[in-house]
């Protein structure tokens, strides 16, 4: 992806890491909060002109603090959650197998962030 990882907590891309640096995903509800840190959104080139994703660069004190890291990345995981929720139900690989059967539900589990 953009010569980059994605970070996946069950089933869900909520960062990125491209060049070294780690993005975190973001929408209407939590962008504000790494806009007013001046953290930069990950962006790209396509097609001659800069593009780019609901990602914003990770705090750097993060990186070594937990603390501080948890967090943002609580947020960005329910960032990717409303993602999830925001696609119509076809979509959604937990509504259907690649056959297009409706697969059997996952287990109530949930991990916490």
């Amino acid at each position: 992806m953009f010569g980059g990882h994605g970070i996946f907590l069950d089933g869900l891309m909520f960062a990125i890491v491209v060049d070294d640096t780690l993005y975190l995903k973001t929408d209407e509800q939590n962008v504000a909060e790494f806009k007013e840190l001046d953290l930069e959104p990950f962006t790209y080139a396509r097609k001659g002109k800069t593009a780019s994703l609901n990602y914003y660069r990770a705090p750097e004190e993060a990186l070594d603090a937990p603390h501080v890291m948890l967090p943002r990345a609580r947020s960005a995981f329910s960032a990717a959650l409303r993602a999830q929720v925001k696609k119509p139900a076809t979509a959604r690989s937990d509504v259907q197998n690649k056959t297009g059967r409706a697969r059997r539900p996952v287990s109530g589990k949930s991990r916490k962030l």
